[in-house]
């Protein structure tokens, strides 16, 4: 078995013939189910069926054409296991592969929820900047990949690359915010951090200042720091799209976008405002290599797909 998503539709009376005809004329789709006036907020007839990921968001462009996403629901999940010969054959009768389908749709609500300013995304992002800055001081290259993979700040990007792709005007402006004052309320809270830990005797300008072999690339940003960000944001892009999401975690500790958010705030604070500058060189320079890749990646993708499904129709 491939990827399945499983549709529960509640759509008024009126509509109901016409959503069972798109249905039924939509290739890769399977289990039909039709409950008159099972549903009761909002008021109407439950439709049921499950689709193949590859044939997901055409049924849904349409199902949003018959306005249902506003005079009634329509709520999508995976399915982890179905046995039936009948979903078998709508999966061959699909067009393409359900690991290379985008669901925009799907794509748009996730960016939206990782891209949105909130309480737990500034905390995620504070902590991670301040476990960065210990990782600098002590020159601990471990403490630097546990703030890689803390820190939540590919969601704001991915939401920057979908609302280009989307031409989405408020997805930007929230995950451009998300971004910025992300970066800035974490530099803030770690540089009054690196002042507790220098009071304390934990923080020290020497060990900012001395040889650091573990962790000195984080202020010698170069073509391959732009490279690896390139890299990391196609992967990044496609394990969002993809029915294959387990490449994330090895893409959040692929680029120095935290860590060098850090090294810049505790140089800043000890006033080396070269350690400083060139780390925010290589934080700008990762965060352009993400957003250049994942858009092109998106724009890619969106071209593939469609002149795949121009080739099988």
């Amino acid at each position: 078995m491939g990827a399945m998503l499983h549709l529960r539709l509640i759509t008024p009376a009126e509509k109901t013939d016409a959503v069972v005809r798109l249905i039924d004329r939509t290739v890769g789709t399977a289990h039909l189910v039709v409950l008159p006036g099972a549903a009761h907020r909002p008021a109407g007839d439950v439709v049921m069926c499950d689709v193949a990921r590859e044939a997901a968001d055409e049924l849904i462009d349409g199902l949003r054409a018959l306005d249902l996403d506003t005079c009634g629901a329509i709520t999508a999940e995976n399915i982890d296991l179905s046995l039936s010969e009948y979903a078998d054959r709508a999966e061959r009768e699909a067009p393409g592969e359900g690991a290379d389908a985008v669901l925009w749709e799907q794509l748009a609500e996730a960016t939206h929820e990782e891209s949105t300013l909130s309480v737990t995304y500034v905390a995620f992002i504070t902590l991670a900047t301040m476990i960065a800055a210990c990782g600098v001081v002590l020159d601990n290259a471990i403490l630097i990949v546990g703030a890689m993979a803390v820190g939540p700040e590919f969601g704001p990007l991915a939401g920057i690359c979908t609302a280009v792709v989307q031409r989405s005007p408020r997805l930007a402006l929230r995950s451009v915010t998300a971004l910025l004052v992300g970066f800035a309320v974490a530099m803030t809270i770690t540089a009054g951090f690196g002042l507790f830990m220098d009071a304390v005797g934990l923080f020290s300008e020497g060990r900012l200042e001395a040889e650091r072999p573990n962790t000195g690339f984080i202020y010698a940003p170069d073509w391959f720091s732009f490279v690896v960000a390139v890299l990391a944001g196609a992967a990044g892009t496609l394990s969002l799209t993809s029915a294959k999401s387990g490449a994330l975690v090895g893409v959040a500790i692929s680029v120095t976008t935290v860590p060098a958010a850090a090294n810049a705030a505790i140089a800043l604070l000890y006033g080396d405002t070269h350690q400083g500058w060139r780390s925010a060189e290589q934080l700008l320079l990762n965060l352009l290599g993400i957003i250049l890749a994942g858009t092109l990646t998106l724009l890619l993708q969106k071209a593939l797909w469609s002149t795949k499904k121009r080739r099988t129709s």
